[in-house]
């Protein structure tokens, strides 16, 4: 049995979620509602859910705000969201999980299941405030292994390399992880924080960028004394990067 609060300003969005959860699973516990943050603060407080629904958009203040005011996080977090691309990519970063409006119930139930798989409330924690600190900035990555779940400092990633549907991560101090997805989950992300695709299976910090050799086809020296190959239609738009240099 999971118990949970729902926070939506909308009532009728509360009582969509009340209707899919109530008619899908016996195994939830809907202790109460919210529709503002300051509602939301003292529910959470005098109920202690193991999962909060928290939409972004609150009348006075946001998901966000709310999350703040508790010194540390002891409950499950999946949020509720409108189309906003910051937060959104700020959610990725930090592998919290989000459904869009308009409300769908199998995404619902999939994300409430997923947020039942992370059993230690640590693991939820370490993700939210990763989210936090991301959201005016894009600086910390969450990386999941076979072993453990990493929070990374964006700028001590030199590169990533593609393996099939995994990526390497090669990161300051010659540490090294492997994470099962492909490079395409991160590229976009990385690229809006100092990253660039040089290649079709490589991706580079320009912040630990060397140099760059003519020779052999060119390819790219990092700091780490590691090379890269640089593709033919990506040279034009790197060598734009040097002249802004």
């Amino acid at each position: 049995m999971i118990s949970l609060v729902i926070i939506d300003d909308e009532p009728g969005a509360r009582e969509t979620i009340r209707n899919i959860l109530e008619m899908s699973s016996s195994e939830l516990n809907i202790l109460g509602e919210a529709g503002n943050v300051e509602q939301a603060h003292q529910l959470i407080l005098e109920k202690d859910p193991e999962l909060v629904l928290l939409d972004i958009n609150l009348p006075d203040g946001s998901g966000f705000d709310l999350l703040k005011r508790f010194e540390k996080i002891s409950f499950k977090v999946v949020f509720i969201t409108a189309h906003e691309e910051y937060a959104i990519r700020a959610f990725r970063y930090s592998a919290a999980d989000y459904i869009m409006k308009p409300l769908k119930a199998g995404e619902l139930l999939d994300a409430i299941d997923r947020v039942g798989e992370v059993i230690e409330k640590d693991q939820m924690s370490l993700k939210l405030n990763t989210l936090l600190q991301n959201l005016d900035k894009l600086k910390k990555l969450v990386l999941k292994t076979a072993e453990s779940i990493h929070i990374i400092n964006v700028n001590t990633i030199i590169r990533c390399e593609a393996d099939v549907n995994y990526t390497h991560f090669f990161l300051e101090g010659g540490r090294h992880l492997i994470v099962s997805k492909p490079l395409k989950d991160y590229a976009e992300l990385l690229e809006s924080a100092g990253f660039f695709r040089v290649h079709q299976s490589h991706l580079i910090n320009l912040e630990h960028l060397l140099r760059y050799e003519k020779s052999d086809g060119g390819f790219i020296v990092m700091d780490d004394e590691s090379n890269v190959p640089v593709s033919t239609r990506k040279k034009e738009a790197l060598f734009r990067h040097f002249e802004q240099l």
